[in-house]
Protein backbone atom coordinates (compact mmCIF):
# COMPACT_ATOMS: atom_id res chain seq x y z
CA UNK A 1 0.00 0.00 0.00
CA UNK A 2 1.38 3.21 -1.26
CA UNK A 3 1.29 6.58 1.53
CA UNK A 4 -1.26 8.96 0.47
CA UNK A 5 0.02 11.39 -2.53
CA UNK A 6 -0.70 12.88 -5.60
CA UNK A 7 -0.13 11.20 -8.72
CA UNK A 8 2.03 13.34 -10.92
CA UNK A 9 1.22 11.52 -14.18
CA UNK A 10 -2.15 12.96 -13.95
CA UNK A 11 -3.69 16.38 -15.05
CA UNK A 12 -4.39 18.64 -12.86
CA UNK A 13 -7.64 18.61 -10.76
CA UNK A 14 -8.89 20.35 -8.36
CA UNK A 15 -10.27 17.26 -6.04
CA UNK A 16 -8.89 13.87 -5.24
CA UNK A 17 -10.91 10.63 -4.26
CA UNK A 18 -9.14 9.47 -0.58
CA UNK A 19 -8.92 5.87 0.83
CA UNK A 20 -8.14 5.74 4.16
CA UNK A 21 -6.69 2.76 5.33
CA UNK A 22 -8.61 1.14 8.30
CA UNK A 23 -5.83 -0.56 9.93
CA UNK A 24 -2.82 1.93 9.15
CA UNK A 25 -3.07 5.91 10.00
CA UNK A 26 -2.01 8.10 7.46
CA UNK A 27 -1.28 5.10 4.79
CA UNK A 28 -4.52 4.57 1.54
CA UNK A 29 -4.39 5.92 -1.73
CA UNK A 30 -5.98 8.80 -3.36
CA UNK A 31 -6.68 9.81 -6.70
CA UNK A 32 -7.49 12.51 -8.93
CA UNK A 33 -10.91 13.39 -9.50
CA UNK A 34 -14.18 16.01 -9.78
CA UNK A 35 -16.14 17.55 -7.04
CA UNK A 36 -18.39 14.72 -7.53
CA UNK A 37 -15.79 12.29 -6.71
CA UNK A 38 -15.65 11.08 -10.20
CA UNK A 39 -11.96 9.41 -11.37
CA UNK A 40 -11.01 9.73 -15.08
CA UNK A 41 -9.86 6.28 -15.58
CA UNK A 42 -8.28 6.88 -18.62
CA UNK A 43 -6.10 9.99 -17.75
CA UNK A 44 -4.58 7.10 -14.86
CA UNK A 45 -1.46 5.13 -15.72
CA UNK A 46 -1.79 1.17 -15.41
CA UNK A 47 -0.76 0.73 -12.27
CA UNK A 48 -2.48 3.65 -10.54
CA UNK A 49 -5.54 2.69 -12.25
CA UNK A 50 -5.51 -1.12 -10.93
CA UNK A 51 -5.01 0.55 -7.34
CA UNK A 52 -7.83 2.39 -7.77
CA UNK A 53 -9.82 -0.24 -8.33
CA UNK A 54 -7.92 -2.40 -5.79
CA UNK A 55 -8.84 0.19 -3.13
CA UNK A 56 -12.52 0.70 -4.62
CA UNK A 57 -13.09 -2.74 -4.14
CA UNK A 58 -11.37 -3.44 -0.75
CA UNK A 59 -13.54 -0.76 0.75
CA UNK A 60 -15.30 -1.96 3.98
CA UNK A 61 -12.14 -4.46 4.35
CA UNK A 62 -9.27 -2.36 4.11
CA UNK A 63 -10.01 1.35 3.11
CA UNK A 64 -12.82 3.15 4.50
CA UNK A 65 -15.50 5.06 2.40
CA UNK A 66 -13.67 7.54 0.11
CA UNK A 67 -14.14 10.93 0.54
CA UNK A 68 -13.85 13.84 -1.80
CA UNK A 69 -10.67 16.13 -0.70
CA UNK A 70 -9.46 19.62 -2.32
CA UNK A 71 -5.91 19.20 -3.14
CA UNK A 72 -3.55 21.35 -1.35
Amino acid sequence: MAPLSSLSACPVMAFELRFQSLFHVGRGFCFPCDAKGNVDLDSLSEHARENYLFARGAVGYEFANPCVCTRG
